[in-house]
């Protein structure tokens, strides 16, 4: 711990700046750390406990000085930094201001990298622990507070402030936005992007080329973005290249790939083929090449995590408890693929075909901006759309509010002809937050998995 005393990990508020000795939490070491790791890593925790969670509270003087970078960052962004990246800068930026003392810096480093693989399942659990805790704080402070008032029958100032103590608690709404009052922080956030201090906020394609069309550089965070294309056009090749590009990529993103159409086991094999360049029927004769290669992709990747479930078997419920399991055992996804949502239930099954398919893609949504993740899916194209040179977004099969909820439409476009090439089109037909209505030309190996191969320009 470079020479760091257990004395010195024993958080004292004037190290940090942040007010006032206040009574620590009574959580055990484990429980403090996965609140710590909440606030780093689970913006909706963050939304629902903002201004609960205080830096004094913590025993550990890392996890201390971790959640003051957090509730300073948040307070100013209105999102958490999500990046291990910027948390270094900002840690960086503590040491330079003499927030931090030289001497924890390597400290408080090496605790944010553990916190980025800690537990943080249970948010519901842990969010309404620490609502207790802090209203338990509140009220105790009021009571004290009260004594002056008593003495000079104040009533009305002390039924006002025990109110306020009683009131104190999580965050049950949506989250406020102060237009007027973040300007200054936005224009700081645009100013350190074009900079290039702040990496983009989206999870990569894996492809530069096609990263500069969307928004966020990537598939956006609390977004859903759909792929869309008739059958056999490659829908599934397409999720799996993005989902590898993504998890080998040099920030090594956590995907969890669900699938609901084709076997864990088939999907497995097709990553193979795709990291190892070997034709998938080919595998075989080339057994030890392929095991190398991905050995040394897993080596220099973040995690990929493949679930089977029954075709029209899962709910977005299902997938919320999925997720919270996957935390419990410290993976934390920055995008989830779903192959894909046309295949998912309904939490209520009616006799409306199109209300179903609505209430799914919704409910996806909403789990994306709930968990602070980059959802993938695809969609099929209707007869008519499989059949033209372009398809639309008038062309998605059944329900046309797919297009209305998701955040990025592309569908994939190729004549026979263009089948033989290996060649395929993009067409961007539904942004919400950027150009659309235009066509990137790719070259394939489809033999090896390889959706892109090529970006060979736009049209």
């Amino acid at each position: 711990m470079s020479g760091i005393t257990e004395d010195e990990l024993t958080i004292e508020p004037e190290e940090l700046a942040v007010g006032s000795p206040a009574t620590t939490y009574k959580f055990d070491e484990n429980f403090q750390a996965k609140i710590a790791a909440m606030c780093l890593r689970d913006a909706a925790f963050m939304q629902r406990t903002e201004g609960l969670v205080m830096p004094e509270y913590f025993e550990n003087v890392a996890d201390g000085h971790i959640v003051h970078i957090i509730n300073r960052y948040y307070a100013k962004y209105k999102k958490i930094p999500g990046d291990k990246n910027v948390l270094a800068m900002l840690i960086k930026a503590d040491k330079i201001n003499k927030v931090l003392k030289a001497e924890l810096v390597s400290v408080v480093a090496g605790r944010a990298k553990e916190l980025f693989s800690h537990d943080i399942s249970d948010r519901d659990y842990v969010v309404d622990q620490v609502a207790t805790f802090a209203r338990h704080q509140a009220v105790s402070k009021a009571i004290l507070d009260s004594v002056g008032h008593l003495d000079l029958n104040e009533f009305d100032k002390i039924s006002t402030t025990l109110k306020r103590a009683l009131d104190v608690g999580e965050e049950a709404d949506g989250e406020c936005y102060d237009y007027g009052e973040m300007i200054e922080a936005r224009t700081e956030e645009r100013i350190e992007r074009a900079a290039g201090k702040l990496p983009s906020t989206g999870v990569t394609t894996g492809y530069p080329a096609i990263d500069k069309h969307l928004y966020h550089k990537g598939w956006g965070k609390r977004e859903l973005s759909v792929l869309m294309g008739g059958a056999k056009a490659g829908k599934t090749t397409a999720l799996i290249d993005f989902g590898v590009s993504a998890c080998g990529h040099i920030n090594r993103y956590n995907v969890l790939y669900v699938t609901l159409e084709v076997s864990a086991k088939i999907i497995a094999e097709r990553i193979d083929s795709r990291i190892s360049e070997q034709v998938m029927f080919e595998l075989d004769k080339h057994i030890h090449e392929v095991k190398s290669k991905v050995v040394d992709w897993k080596a220099r990747a973040g995690k990929f995590v493949i679930r089977e479930y029954p075709t029209g078997s899962m709910r977005v419920s299902d997938l919320r408890r999925l997720i919270e399991r996957e935390k419990a055992k410290g993976n934390n996804f920055d995008m989830v693929i779903v192959d894909y949502a046309d295949l998912m239930a309904p939490e209520r099954m009616t006799d409306n075909a199109m209300e179903n398919s609505k209430n799914v893609y919704v409910a996806l949504r909403g789990l994306a901006m709930q968990e602070d993740i980059a959802i993938l899916t695809a969609t099929q194209t209707n007869r008519e759309g499989a059949k033209k040179m372009v398809a639309t977004m008038t062309d998605v099969a059944e329900d046309f509010n797919k297009i209305r909820i998701a955040d990025i439409v592309i569908s994939i476009n190729k004549t026979d002809e263009e089948r033989k090439l290996q060649q395929c089109r993009l067409y961007f037909a539904a942004v919400r937050n950027g150009p659309s209505n235009f066509t990137i030309r790719i070259q394939q190996d489809t033999d090896r998995m390889r959706f892109v191969k090529e970006v060979l320009g736009e049209e």
